[in-house]
């Protein structure tokens, strides 16, 4: 059942305090009155590209600093040449993760959402085709998109209860396609600016010297161009896990949110999976659950 939209998001309370202040001041000073509805207008636009902050819904970046918890994400795949090789580095160091896919790729290698719930790990909504321009597009292609991603995966036997929009841009629409699609808006809090795996050098030490407590890391499901930059991917990546899985911090997503990541839509499959999706299987997390 769609969620009921939640409170006033922070766009909707400052957009009626802006008139409102506008309102006043031009009974004193009508140039003045422009001033509040512009500084208005420069947070709408730039808003949207500060993925750390729901301006227009709300969206959780990072969870509590209590402790020194984190949770691992992986956007853009999944892909042949990268999806295996991530899976088998988080096998060998114990931790689990949060796949944010994109419809189309899923759509291609149901094998390897298949392996992606076998290991114990958990999936969210990354859109369709990672469309860039996806929050300029009608309300009604947005909603289109993000529903095509989740029949997808419902046809792998789970469905994802987190969205991650593409490039973690938001708009004034997705509050209410989200409600209809009982979606939660999750981006990230740490990340290595790699470029789509295109910028690797020394992303362990870049993710390990931003980290914080509560954060959600962001990294990608994506290929490096060429055997010499996947080498370099690889050993970078092995790295930094290990360095995670020495210092326990790594739970699962479901945990650093406090909301579900995925839920299952067939009995008995993935048996490994509980209704919320976050049961790993033994081997491939290094959180005990009850």
């Amino acid at each position: 059942m769609p969620r009921r939209p939640s409170k006033p998001s922070a766009a909707e309370i400052s957009g009626a305090a802006a008139l409102l202040l506008a309102l006043l001041l031009s009974l004193f000073s009508p140039p003045l009155a422009v001033l509040p509805l512009a500084l208005f207008l420069f947070a709408c636009l730039a808003a949207p590209f500060l993925a750390g902050y729901g301006f227009f819904l709300p969206v959780i970046s990072r969870g509590s600093p209590e402790g020194k918890q984190v949770a691992l994400t992986f956007d853009d795949g999944p892909w042949p040449a990268s999806t295996p090789i991530l899976l088998d580095l988080l096998a060998r160091h114990n931790l689990q993760a949060t796949f944010f896919v994109v419809g189309r790729q899923a759509e291609k290698h149901p094998e390897l959402i298949a392996a992606i719930l076998a290991q114990g790990h958990t999936i969210g909504n990354h859109s369709l085709r990672h469309d860039s321009l996806l929050m300029l597009r009608r309300p009604k292609t947005l909603q289109e998109d993000i529903h095509a991603t989740q029949e997808i995966l419902q046809k792998s036997g789970i469905t994802p209860c987190v969205f991650r929009p593409p490039a973690g841009i938001t708009n004034p629409r997705l509050k209410q396609v989200l409600a209809l699609e009982n979606l939660l808006a999750v981006n990230y809090s740490c990340r290595a600016m790699d470029g789509g795996n295109r910028n690797i050098d020394n992303l362990a030490e870049k993710i390990l010297a931003r980290l914080r407590p509560g954060d959600i890391i962001m990294l990608h499901d994506l290929p490096p161009q060429g055997k010499a930059l996947t080498s370099i991917w690889q050993k970078e990546l092995g790295r930094l896990f290990a360095a995670l899985q020495a210092n326990g911090q790594v739970v699962s997503l479901e945990k650093i949110i406090r909301h579900p990541v995925m839920r299952s839509e067939s009995a008995g499959s993935h048996g490994s999976h509980n209704p919320i999706g976050t049961q790993p299987s033994t081997g491939t997390s290094n959180e005990k659950r009850g």
